[in-house]
């Protein structure tokens, strides 16, 4: 049953099914659907009937309704429900400890709060993550749930809000211009600690890979043509250097994200706060979520408006989906064939390739990470173009701000991790191709030029061209080179040029 449905308090609804008894001899018969038991709430616009064992209240269900967008509800994203109780929690603590809010009433919400932060609740966190208003609907989600759990609490049913009050009490000293942005910097913060950590699995596998071929001998290749011989090692270790840049820009990017406009209410300017309260609830918040370099902004109306740090983020996000991108489109070339293609590696086989083609086998785990950096790079131009529509004091597309960035994260860091077990640890060399390869190219003998002579390496690549025959069969031909000497030459090109003696 959906919200709709339900807020159509003390209705029976009825509606009616076919049952067939035999061929031919349908019959119809009513089925009655037990009235929902209700609660009526009021907001500016009137009464409303909510579920009575709903948790949230009448401004979040006329949320539910207003915003049927995308069917991606707030709790699919649980580091955001629990920085928002987080930060409710704080504000709950700084309210109480300033003499603002009643003891009881504060010890109630920190409870309620506390759970929520546990685990407990989220289901009730119903609202749709791309939403008018700037973000108010997901704080009154917030502040209903915690509410009407505080109740509980306190001994009190859900809605009697003349013992506790959403937003006289939980919302105190708060605006959602404050709290909304808090929140969501909180949670990208798990969620670049997350993308992070599963990144560096993904250069940890890299990085075995690339000890692993450290000897293979490969040519190498500038626009698609053969250009000089080069190791699958130094090949897959430039893949880890990438991804190990990466991971420095985003800790870069999360740095930003521990500024915070909390205490600035509605514009930045403190109305209706404590002149204590701003101090306190950072210190608090910086304690419940660890975050030991979380500081309150210099300017709080510049960082109420200021969503800078959202487009920062984005583009770190969006370079990461690029370098994958870029290497997932290496893996599916090197491992393309496997007989009519390059056939350089082999990706481990997850599945069949085709429902026609017997013995077809697709790379699909560098397809799914290629579609994940696709939707990051769209992401960022939907970042872009809400952070650039912000108006005055307040941008009020934050919402798809965020949407946009936690599903970034939570795909990159799932793409990572998928990437790093099911195709990159699987990985195997033909060695022998390789190697036959190498010596067969044209472009080996840039690698041989040094001791030949740039004319003769040029004769001997037109003859190689010519002919078909190999550059080493060539050369020794000649006498240019002895075999000896030239497999120390290619041998050489497997050691990195400081440890060679």
């Amino acid at each position: 049953m959906n919200l709709s449905d339900s807020l159509t308090a003390g209705q029976p609804s009825t509606r009616k099914a076919s049952v067939s008894i035999n061929p031919g001899n349908p019959i119809s018969a009513p089925i009655t659907a037990p009235p929902i038991k209700t609660r009526s709430e009021h907001d500016l616009l009137g009464f409303l009937e909510v579920p009575a064992d709903a948790y949230y209240g009448v401004h979040t269900a006329r949320a539910v309704e207003n915003f049927p967008i995308s069917g991606i509800k707030l709790a699919i994203y649980p580091a955001f429900i629990g920085a928002l109780a987080a930060v409710k929690q704080a504000a709950a603590t700084a309210n109480r400890d300033i003499g603002a809010l009643e003891e009881a009433k504060a010890n109630a919400i920190i409870a309620a709060a506390q759970e929520i932060r546990q685990g407990a609740l989220h289901e009730e966190f119903v609202v749709d993550m791309i939403q008018g208003g700037a973000g108010t609907s997901t704080n009154m989600n917030a502040n209903e749930v915690i509410a009407n759990r505080a109740l509980e609490h306190l001994g009190h049913a859900r809605g009697e809000y003349q013992h506790l009050h959403p937003l006289q009490d939980v919302n105190l000293g708060q605006s959602t211009n404050d709290v909304y942005p808090t929140a969501i910097n909180i949670a990208l913060d798990a969620y670049v600690v997350r993308l992070d950590a599963a990144l560096g699995v993904l250069h940890a596998a890299y990085l075995r890979k690339a000890a692993e071929f450290a000897d293979v001998l490969k040519m190498g290749r500038t626009q698609l043509q053969d250009a000089v011989p080069m190791t699958l090692g130094q090949e897959f270790g430039a893949f880890a250097c990438t991804l190990e840049e990466d991971r420095q820009r985003l800790r870069e990017a999360r740095a930003l994200l521990h500024e915070v406009n909390l205490g600035g209410t509605a514009i930045g300017t403190e109305l209706n706060a404590h002149p204590e309260y701003r101090r306190h609830v950072v210190a608090e918040l910086r304690r419940l979520t660890g975050i030991e370099t979380l500081v309150s902004a210099t300017d709080l109306v510049e960082a109420t408006s200021d969503v800078g740090h959202f487009v920062q983020l984005s583009g770190v996000l969006k370079r990461v989906a690029v370098k994958l991108s870029k290497t997932c489109n290496d893996l599916r070339l090197l491992s393309s064939g496997p007989r009519a293609g390059f056939g350089e590696i082999n990706l481990p086989a997850r599945q069949a390739g085709s429902s026609i083609m017997p013995g077809k086998v697709n790379p699909v785990i560098p397809e799914v990470v290629n579609q994940v950096a696709f939707e990051v790079i769209g992401n960022d131009v939907t970042v872009t173009f809400a952070a650039e529509s912000g108006q005055l004091q307040l941008n009020a597309f934050e919402p798809i701000i965020a949407h946009s960035l936690f599903a970034s994260l939570d795909h990159l860091a799932a793409a990572a991790t998928v990437l790093a077990d099911k195709c990159v640890d699987g990985i195997t060399a033909n060695r022998d191709l390789l190697r036959a390869r190498v010596a067969n190219s044209i472009g080996l003998v840039t690698a041989l030029s040094p001791e030949i002579g740039y004319e003769n390496a040029t004769d001997v690549a037109q003859e190689a061209l010519v002919s078909g025959r190999g550059v080493v069969e060539i050369v020794a031909q000649r006498g240019l080179l002895s075999p000896e000497r030239i497999d120390a030459i290619l041998t050489a090109i497997a050691v990195p040029a400081g440890a060679r003696a």
